[in-house]
């Protein structure tokens, strides 16, 4: 440890260049997926009915517990079946997977067709469940 405080101190230029880079590339990485939006905020949206909320998980995890109102489309499979939502170009979309990892590239296909008004479930269908807020089951 001692070392690594002497490298910080005698390479302070390196070290802070590495730094700024480091915090460069989270911002960017955080910000490609889209807006997040929490599950307090959809909850709030949805009630509204401004928004809608389209679930990325395949259909066994869809089956397990779902968001009320949301439209099961597969990620595999958005991209043939975008034109499912083109009578919601007007409402938010919310796009929800199960944790929330794989909802940003959604978004950025979603954006591609052409829908501006779409942000990732933060957490996804996990942090929905971790909130206590209703899954239907089917």
């Amino acid at each position: 440890m001692d070392r690594l405080f002497e490298f910080v101190v005698n390479h302070y230029i390196l070290v802070s260049l590495f730094v700024a880079f480091l915090l460069a590339i989270l911002f960017l990485e955080s910000r490609r997926g889209g807006a997040k939006i929490s599950a307090q905020g959809a909850v709030n949206l949805i009630n509204r009915d401004e928004a809608i909320v389209v679930d990325i998980r395949d259909r066994k995890e869809f089956g397990e517990g779902r968001i009320t109102g949301s439209i099961n489309i597969p990620l595999n499979s958005l991209k043939s079946r975008v034109n499912e939502l083109s009578k919601f170009k007007d409402k938010q979309i919310i796009v929800a997977d199960k944790m929330g990892q794989h909802s940003a590239m959604a978004v950025k296909q979603l954006n591609a067709e052409g829908f501006s008004n779409v942000v990732r479930l933060n957490g996804g269908v996990a942090d929905w469940r971790a909130s206590n807020l209703p899954l239907v089951k089917k």
